[in-house]
């Protein structure tokens, strides 16, 4: 065996979503982001066509995310359809993250991959990213808020034509490692039409 299938198999089993509010204050460090992402871009890509990209806030910069997010969250909108708790629990995830990272779809005008499978290999990507992160002893949570869209967050990430933001991963040390989760068993989720 090229690799300690237990190994990954546990990292792959033990992996958790921690929402930033699990999140310590520890910070993370620049050369650990780098690491993680350079994972991150070897998900496989039908054609090569590599979508993905992505852009690191930490510091200042959050800040003014979470300012950005909090105006796209209640602007143009009437106070009673305005979840002040959503809200605060949005600007306090950005301000709590040590990172954002923004995950971007970069899809060419002339792909000839359709726009499905661009966005499979990104979710591949984040997979990488998030199992790597786990393996450093990170938690990684992707969200994807309704403000992604919202014009005010557009101009913040300097998106270009073409590009789509597709989420928000959040990083930090997590304040446990003993979560528990399940799965169904994969009698549940398989068919078998295999031949002896």
């Amino acid at each position: 065996m090229q690799f300690n299938l237990s190994e990954i198999t546990e990292l792959i089993r033990s992996r958790r979503s921690v929402a930033p509010e699990f999140f310590t204050s520890r910070k993370v460090h620049k050369e650990q982001v780098e690491l993680l992402l350079n994972n991150a871009i070897w998900a496989p890509t039908h054609g090569m066509t590599q979508p993905w990209r992505f852009i690191v806030i930490n510091g200042e910069e959050k800040e003014s995310l979470a300012k950005i997010a909090q105006y796209a969250m209640v602007e143009g909108k009437s106070a009673d359809l305005i979840n002040p708790m959503k809200v605060e629990r949005m600007v306090s995830r950005i301000i709590t993250a040590s990172v954002v990272i923004a995950i971007i779809l970069n899809r060419e005008k002339t792909a000839k991959v359709p726009e499905w499978e661009e966005v499979a290999a990104i979710g591949a990507a984040v997979q990488n990213l998030h199992l790597s992160a786990h393996a450093y002893g990170l938690a990684g949570f992707w969200a994807t808020p309704g403000i992604l869209k919202h014009p005010a967050v557009v101009d913040f990430l300097s998106l270009e034509e073409g590009q789509t933001c597709l989420g928000f991963f959040y990083l930090g040390y997590p304040q446990t490692l003993d979560l528990k989760s399940h799965r169904k068993p994969i009698e549940y989720v398989v068919k078998w039409k295999w031949n002896e």
